[in-house]
Order: structure tokens, then sequence, then C-alpha cells
């Protein structure tokens, strides 16, 4: 059985108005994902606006939620980059307690070709001492790294487990499904696309919208790994234009702003993010009332 099975959230990073972090608000955090009944958190992903956070910051981040979590749910640590020589330098130290998977984010800016890609990953997955889950996001990213290639890092690289899919392009989701070895799995990337991806064979998600509703997301997922997609088709609808505002202005904007109006944190942004507009906002507000 896969160790990722069901809904890993893609935690955010709280600020403070000053735009330092706030522990206090990210302690809340971790707390409202785990008694939503999430399986696994995903810290310093794309969603935790890493971008933007120093290394000394990054580290802070990692060693606190591994101290306040306390092995009460599995954890993930986002470490990637677009220097190959850097990425592997930091999953090679990489040593904090708590922590299971690195989910690396494919190189971004550069633009490899799929070759570059096989190597980048090569090269990370042997420097470290977790297994590594593949992020392919083409919408970030600028280039996208194809179902042959993520399949060749499944076959040829033993310390590979897992990907996490948001290409959007059901073609590469059925290849992965239907051609990847045992012990691999595909996890859907995008919250909307969860249901059907699997229906295909994708184990879960890697959610953002969960970091605000993790119980409902959460038991929807596991009602579709059930097989029991009528079941889990209303609560896929009703979170669907919630999905659609979370991301109408950017991630993670608009999550942040539905846990402001949950009381969880402020909807601080480091530039060059900035929150939500005031009519996404009330857009926001309308849904979360509905969905609480």
């Amino acid at each position: 059985m896969s160790r990722f099975l069901g809904t890993g959230v893609a935690m955010i990073t709280p600020f403070h108005a000053d735009y330092t972090i706030d522990f206090n608000a990210l302690e809340k955090t971790i707390n409202h994902l785990i008694d939503g009944k999430i399986e696994y958190i995903v810290v310093l992903g794309t969603t935790a606006e890493s971008a933007t956070l120093t290394k000394e910051e990054k580290k802070q981040v990692f060693e606190f939620v591994s101290e306040k979590v306390n092995g009460r749910i599995p954890l993930v640590a986002g470490i990637g980059g677009n220097n190959t020589a850097e990425v592997v330098a930091e999953v090679s130290n990489f040593s904090i307690k708590g922590y299971e998977a690195i989910l690396s984010v494919a190189p971004y800016y550069n633009k490899p070709i799929q070759e570059g890609f096989f190597q980048h990953y090569k090269a990370v997955a042997e420097a470290s001492k977790l297994p590594i889950i593949l992020y392919n996001v083409p919408g970030r990213t600028g280039s996208n790294m194809s179902a042959e290639t993520s399949l060749r890092l499944a076959k040829e690289v033993k310390n590979i487990i897992g990907i996490k899919e948001a290409s959007g392009n059901f073609d590469q989701f059925n290849e992965i499904a239907a051609h990847k070895p045992e012990g691999f799995d595909l996890i859907s990337g995008d919250d909307p696309v969860t249901l059907p991806m699997i229906a295909l064979g994708a184990v879960g998600v890697i959610s953002v919208v969960g970091n605000a509703f993790p119980l409902k997301f959460s038991e929807m997922v596991r009602t579709c790994l059930k097989n029991d997609f009528k079941g889990a088709r209303k609560s896929h609808s009703d979170l669907l234009e919630f999905t659609r505002l979370c991301f109408a202005e950017g991630n993670p904007g608009g999550v942040k702003a539905a846990m402001k109006e949950l009381g969880i944190c402020e909807d601080y942004l480091r530039l060059p993010l900035v929150p939500v507009s005031s009519s996404t906002r009330a857009k926001i507000k309308t849904e979360v009332d509905f969905l609480r």
C-alpha cells in the first residue's frame, strides 16, 4: 500500500504584518490540518511561498513543524530548484527528524530537455537519504516533463517513489497510470481534477484548498478511494467554485483569504505576491460561509 494514500496538504506559511513568519498561526494551521484528518503535510512547497523564504527561515520552519507535529502525521519536505548541484547539496544534508519523503519540483526557468529532467532527478534521488516524489507543474516551471521521462525515472531510479502530476494533461495522466511500475504513486497536483485522477489510478492528492477545508476535502478523497465516485460527487461539486476562487488571483492568495475568514491566520503575502482583490475576497467569503 502507498505511504501517501489519501490527502496531503501543501501547507501555507502565515506571516505577520511585517512579513516575518507567524509561528503561532503556523502551529494553529498544523493543528487545523491534523484535526481535519488529512493523511500528511507537505512543508515548504510552492503554496508555502518558499521562493521568498531565506535558507535560515526554511530550516526554522522545517524544525518547527517537525517539533509541533511530533509524529502525529507524516511529513514531506519541499526541496527543489533549477540548480541541480544546489538541490543535491540540500537533499544530501537534510536530516530533520519526522520527515518521510522529499517533494522536488521539476527544474524551472532553464527549460531543460527531457534528458536534462532525467539526469537532474537521478542526481537528486541518488544524493537523498529520503525517497523522492517528483513534481511536474509546467504552468509554473515553463516546461513539461513528459510521461515517458516520468516513467523512465520510476523504473530506473530506485529512490523515486511517486509523482505529483499537475500538467492538466489527461493523456499524460493516462500514460503514467497505465505503465507505472508497482510501488510508484501517481498523485494529483490539481484539486479540481482529483476525483477523475483517482478514477484513473491516482492514490490521492497534494492539495491547496485542503488548507482551508481539510476535513471536507479529505473525506471526499477517501470516498473516491473506496470507488464510491457517486458518493464523492456532491462534495466535489460543492468545492468546485471555492477551488476556482482560490486560484483566480494566484496561489496562495485565495486560500489565505479563506483561512483569514475562518480565523486561522492573516492573509499577508510576501512580494511579488499580493492579497486578492476586494471583489474576489467577497466571493471567497460567500463560499466559506456555504462550506463551513
